[in-house]
Order: C-alpha cells, then structure tokens, then sequence
C-alpha cells in the first residue's frame, strides 16, 4: 500500500492538529440500534476500502473475499471512493467524492488537511448505507485517508460489528511502513505516536510528519481502532506488532490465501530472475539492481512494475530489462519463464501476494528475511533468505539457483504444494466466515448463513 500525495505546510498541521484533537460529534449518537431484524436467513457483509479497482493487493485480498463469500450465498454491500477506473457497483451513489489531496490554495489545503483526518462525508454516507441495507457486519480493508477510520466508529455506534484487515501497519505506525528515514523503527508500537514528530519520520518533513501526528492522536482520542471488533492480521508478524498496542483478543491471524486451481505450474523457465511489483524504496528494487551490476552480466534480470523510481532505476542500471506495468497474459507470461523471483523488501512486508503468486506458479524465491517473508519463503525448502540491503550475499543467491535447474525444481514444488495446503482461498474463506459468525453472535445478531 502506498501513502497517497499530499503536500501541507507545517502552518496547515498545526492548524488542523488543533481543531481535530477535539474530536466533533458528528458521528451518530451511541444508540446501539439493532439492524439486523428483518428476518433475512443470508448474513449480510459490507466491504469498505477507498479503492473500487485492483489497485494492489488491498483489493486483490477484498474482490476474492466477495466473490467468496457470494459463494457461500452472503450477501454483499459495497463501499468506496468514486473513481473513473472502479468496478461497477450498484451501490455507487453512497460512493464519496474522490479526493486528490493537492489543493492550491490555503483555504482548501486546510479542508483537505481536515477531510484527510476525520471525512464527515464518508461517516454520512456509510451511515445512510447502514440505514438502508442493514448490513450485519463492516469489513474494512484500506479505509485511511479518504474514508478514513471514522466510519468504524459511525459503524460501531449503530451496532454494526466491525472486522479491519491489516495490510499495512497504519494502527500503530502513523507513516504506515514502520520505516523512518529509511531505517525500520516500531518506536510507535505502543500508540505513543510523539517519535514522528521528532524524527520528522514522514520523509523528513515537518509538515507531514505534524498532520500524521495530528492524525493518528486524534482517531488515538476518539477511540476510532478500538472500536473494532477484530483485526485480521495475514502474518504471525503483523499479528505481534498490533497485539502490543491492542491485545491478543482483538487480534486473530488469517494468511492470504490464492486460487492455485486457476494457475498451471510451469515446466521449464528461461533462466531469468525477476521482480515483479512496485519501484518504491521500501522495496529494495534499487539493492536487486545494485546485485545485478556487480554480477557483471553473470546472471539476466527482469524488472516489471512501476512507481516513483522507476525513471531514475531504468536510468542508472540499463543492464537490467525494464518491461514496466505487466497485466494479465503479459504478467502470467513473465511470470512463468521466470528462473526464480526476488522479493529484496527493506521494510517489514506483511505477506506479500506476490510471494503467494509466485509459489503457485511453481517458482523459488529469493527474499529479504524481514517480517512476514520468511513465514512464507521457508529457507533451503522454497527458496533462499538474505538479510535485507545485503548486496554482495543478493547476488551470489540469485546466481547460486539459477545455475542450477534441479534445485530451482525442486524448491518450485515445494512451493507449490506449501501454497495448496497453507494457504488456499477456500481455507482463507472458511476461517473468514467463521470469524463473522462469531463477531456477530457477540452483539446477539447471529444468524445461519446458506452453505
């Protein structure tokens, strides 16, 4: 996931800090209304993210959690921001407007600065939603910013039970990455968020550091996380860091899961690596590129994806193939001739679904030993770990593998069938409904659902 553009003056966070630190009362009164009455037999689930498309794994995670739970004949309402590129939705209308966040003028940096924290409109909206389909449970995936955390609580307030999917570690990182200045730091781990503020962690400035302070303590004051029933952590490492602020019975582990029945394994490569995602620092591409020159021509590299180094990648290491965006056949095509992948992260990855990907696809990998990767990436079994930013041992593991097709095949099957038994879509769906199931039994709304 990746912060959206925003450029405040410290002028505009110390002004919104001050009048968001008194949280407005204009989320619905507690009254605890019972919604859930009309005799339905289907449990009812509504799915809020601020992105309607596949934006990235976010909303590859929320789209086959729906189509899901359609499956298993729950109905299902939809959430979101108004967006050219969405999905159709036949709940478009309590869609919010879209927000850019690049105002010019004082005036509307300082509303879109507000609206970032705490959006009125999206409490509004979800609320009337709520009104008129009565869902008997909130799903929220990626909900800061332009939805923002508020709609937990206008949710809560109405008695709707609310579940959070965590891709990133936004609940206790106010700058989401636990990266500051380029060094994993989990200094606001506890909820005490002062350290961004000090270490100016949002890219060094103080203006944006103020407003992700300003956010972070005021949703901290309205109770915003607290009011959600349960957190669903992919990785046994996401699900420590957020039990330290929130406790382990707010918090429950559920891995990602992918359809490997829709991917063929592939025979054969054409004895390449690649990485395939976005060209972010947080990524570590630049460490795979640096790997890749000092192995002068040893081994080929594949690079497909975009973002904001890409320019500046493709321009200091031209030895590399940059093939940028891939999508569909172009992406599976990639994919399959690959050698192996190469996952080089420098921050705590959460359980990256391109790791999953690939391992259905039958394909080693090579990754950083950094938060949840290695849950996934089993060492000497699926693939190889290095420690993060380690150059010299990148380069030598790459080329280790793909000189040898029979350990590449070897470590492909076993990821392959790790992938089959661990973490597959419908294992992921069963324990996703159970937990529905057991949330809304807790505020007396349980009903069966059809199988």
């Amino acid at each position: 996931m990746t912060e959206p553009s925003f450029d405040f003056s410290e002028e505009i966070a110390v002004s919104v800090a001050r009048s968001r630190l008194s949280p407005e009362q204009d989320v619905p009164s507690s009254r605890r209304e019972r919604l859930g009455g009309s005799g339905r037999n289907a449990m009812k689930v509504l799915f809020a993210n601020k992105f309607f498309f596949r934006n990235g794994g976010s909303e590859v995670v929320m789209f086959d959690e729906m189509e899901l739970m359609r499956r298993r004949n729950v109905d299902v309402v939809e959430f979101s921001m108004n967006d050219d590129r969405n999905i159709p939705s036949r709940f478009q209308s309590y869609f919010v407007s879209q927000k850019s966040y690049r105002a010019s003028s004082r005036r509307e940096k300082l509303r879109s600065a507000l609206s970032f924290i705490h959006s009125s409109e999206a409490v509004s909206q979800i609320t009337r939603l709520i009104r008129d389909e009565k869902p008997d449970i909130l799903h929220c995936h990626n909900i800061y910013h332009q939805l923002t955390p508020s709609i937990v609580t206008a949710a809560a307030e109405m008695g709707v039970p609310v579940v959070l999917t965590l891709h990133d570690y936004k609940p206790v990182c106010p700058v989401y990455t636990q990266l500051s200045n380029g060094q994993v730091c989990a200094r606001c781990g506890d909820g005490a968020f002062e350290t961004i503020l000090a270490r100016r962690c949002a890219d060094g400035s103080l203006g944006r550091s103020a407003l992700l302070w300003a956010e972070a303590r005021y949703h901290a004051l309205l109770g915003s996380y607290h009011r959600v029933g349960k957190f669903i952590a992919p990785s046994k490492f996401m699900y420590e860091a957020i039990v330290r602020r929130f406790g382990a019975d707010k918090v429950v582990h559920i891995p990602n899961g992918i359809d490997a029945s829709r991917i063929d394994t592939s025979v054969g490569d054409d004895g390449y690596a690649l990485y395939f995602g976005r060209l972010s620092p947080e990524k570590g591409v630049e460490d795979l590129l640096k790997a890749h020159a000092t192995a002068q021509g040893a081994w080929r590299l594949v690079i497909a994806g975009t973002g904001p180094l890409f320019d500046e990648l493709r321009r200091k290491y031209p030895a590399a193939e940059f093939r940028g965006h891939l999508m569909g056949i172009d992406l599976e095509r990639t994919i399959r001739e690959a050698g192996l992948i190469v996952v080089p992260s420098v921050w705590h990855e959460n359980s990256p679904l391109s790791i999953l990907e690939a391992m259905a696809h039958g394909k080693p990998i090579v990754a950083s030993r950094i938060g949840g990767i290695p849950e996934l990436v089993r060492d000497g079994t699926t693939g190889l770990l290095f420690d993060p930013g380690d150059v010299i041992p990148l380069s030598e593991k790459v080329r280790t593998l793909l000189v040898d097709r029979s350990r590449r095949e070897v470590f492909g099957r076993n990821a392959r069938k790790t992938v089959e038994n661990e973490y597959s879509l419908e294992k992921h769906g069963a324990a996703l409904l159970s937990l529905y199931e057991d949330l809304i039994a807790s505020v007396g709304l349980h009903r069966k659902v059809g199988s």
